[in-house]
């Protein structure tokens, strides 16, 4: 693997694809801190040795953890990865702009909504996407036209690791590789190209004494599962082979783009979060223990996830408040003193510096939701409400019943009555109806909640699966 090295190596394991295009960046010697988001695909809560994994090994990620502040009570905007991301990146909650499924046909990001790299961007910072974007398939969605002037990746929701000329890298595929626009060919395998690519242009923005935003989203360890040769021989044995090595690489990855961080002097003015964009899926081997549910539900092994902070040495610890992936942009923008007054929208996510620093007491969030078509969630405090239509309901104390098994409706009506009526104000800010469904796979997700919430097994993971069942119960 490759550190610090410049930008131009880069160039001999890709090959330009067409015309490309230059972008002029101009220096600017500030001492606002740069930001780094660092997002996983599908990682399970159960994944990382900081996290209490027996058998994944991720020494560089528990390095970070290690540095930094550990949410335990965090949380992102939504359990499946295309609205979880539109969260993350506009710092409010996507249904406010009609998003709240994984995309269909050719809509997105709302075009209305400011991303944190439209925001960095106008306030002088070189803003820069590495990896999966999956927030809209046409030219008006395109990472360059949403606030980064630089993009390496793919506009899909998930492709190979390894370069394929004949399937996800054929011209014209929402899958293949690109740089700014123009269709690129790629050496190795992909996990380690995004991070060569992130660390060389950290050393590019550290060169030009310019301040940067750099959003790192990992394909990994989303499906297919593939692996390299000589990573899944480390695994050799391993009861999950095929996760084992592919959450190695990443953790390779992120090793390198912070040991580029700190020889290029940029490390302690560099302001990190590292996060899972949902709950593990159930299609990769992961693992959300001790949580109930998985990806695609509002079990808390949907959306609760691994959530750091790390800021050279001014925060370091576990913080329990809850929390959430909308708190990003706040807290990034507050810390680079970036008035969040100038923005278009208001955002529902809070600055959690000065939770973290012991200046301000209380919790972030006193209450957080979820939504997905007709199945809808809310926390308030240690209570949480699951409602899904056709089904029913359940009411859970998380402190006393994380695995959310026991329902406490009729013990706690007026608890449940609260909730709900918390919940139907909040849809009231929402755009309804939801702009594109999920189709078959709605009717799917309901089936697994109608499992877990009378904490059956699930019966049905897939339409197809889900069709075989029904077509047995005629």
């Amino acid at each position: 693997m490759k550190t610090a090295f410049h930008s131009s190596l880069l160039l001999s394991s890709i090959t330009i694809i067409g015309a490309s295009s230059c972008i002029s960046k101009s220096a600017n010697e500030t001492e606002q801190p740069n930001i780094l988001v660092i997002l996983l695909d599908d990682a399970g809560y159960n994944d990382f040795g900081f996290m209490g994994s027996e058998d994944l090994i991720t020494p560089n990620i528990d390095n970070l953890a290690a540095n930094g502040v550990v949410f335990s009570d965090a949380h992102v905007s939504a359990t499946v990865s295309g609205p979880s991301r539109a969260g993350l990146l506009t710092g409010r909650y996507q249904q406010r702009n009609g998003y709240e499924s994984n995309l269909r046909d050719t809509l997105g990001l709302g075009l209305d909504e400011e991303t944190i790299g439209d925001i960095f961007k106008q306030n002088g910072y070189a803003t820069a996407c590495f990896g999966k974007w999956h927030q809209g398939n046409d030219a008006a969605y395109h990472p360059n036209e949403r606030g980064f002037e630089h993009f390496y990746g793919f506009i899909a929701g998930s492709r190979s690791y390894f370069y394929n000329a004949d399937k996800d890298d054929k011209p014209g595929s929402y899958r293949n590789m690109q740089l700014n626009g123009q269709q690129v060919s790629f050496d190795g395998y992909l996990t380690d190209v995004l991070a060569d690519a992130a660390s060389n242009y950290i050393v590019e923005q550290a060169e030009k004494e310019k301040p940067f935003m750099v959003y790192l989203s990992f394909n990994a360890v989303h499906t297919p599962m593939e692996a390299t040769q000589e990573d899944l021989d480390k695994f050799d044995g391993h009861e999950r082979q095929l996760l084992a090595a592919m959450t190695w690489a990443v953790d390779r990855g992120i090793g390198e783009v912070i040991t580029t961080l700190k020889e290029s002097g940029e490390y302690d003015n560099t302001l990190i979060f590292f996060l899972n964009d949902n709950g593990g899926a159930f299609n990769n081997q992961s693992s959300n223990y001790p949580l109930k549910g998985f990806k695609g539900n509002k079990f808390e092994g949907g959306h609760r996830v691994p959530f750091v902070m790390v800021y050279s040495d001014k925060v370091k610890g576990e913080y329990a408040g809850l929390t959430s992936s909308l708190d990003i942009l706040v807290t990034a923008l507050q810390t680079a003193i970036i008035d969040t007054e100038t923005l278009k929208h208001p955002l529902d996510g809070v600055n959690l510096m000065p939770y973290v620093k012991g200046e301000k007491e209380g919790e972030p969030h006193t209450e957080l939701f979820w939504r997905k078509q007709d199945i809808a969630a809310a926390r308030i405090g240690d209570y949480k409400l699951i409602r899904v239509e056709g089904v029913g309901e359940r009411l859970y104390n998380l402190n006393d019943n994380l695995s959310e098994t026991k329902d406490l409706q009729q013990q706690l009506p007026a608890k449940s009555e609260e909730l709900n009526k918390a919940l139907d104000n909040w849809e009231k800010g929402l755009i309804n109806p939801v702009l594109w469904g999920e189709g078959e796979w709605g009717d799917v997700t309901r089936e697994i909640h109608r499992d877990l919430m009378n904490n059956r097994e699930v019966s049905a993971y897939t339409p197809q699966q889900l069709r075989k069942k029904q077509n047995a119960e005629k």
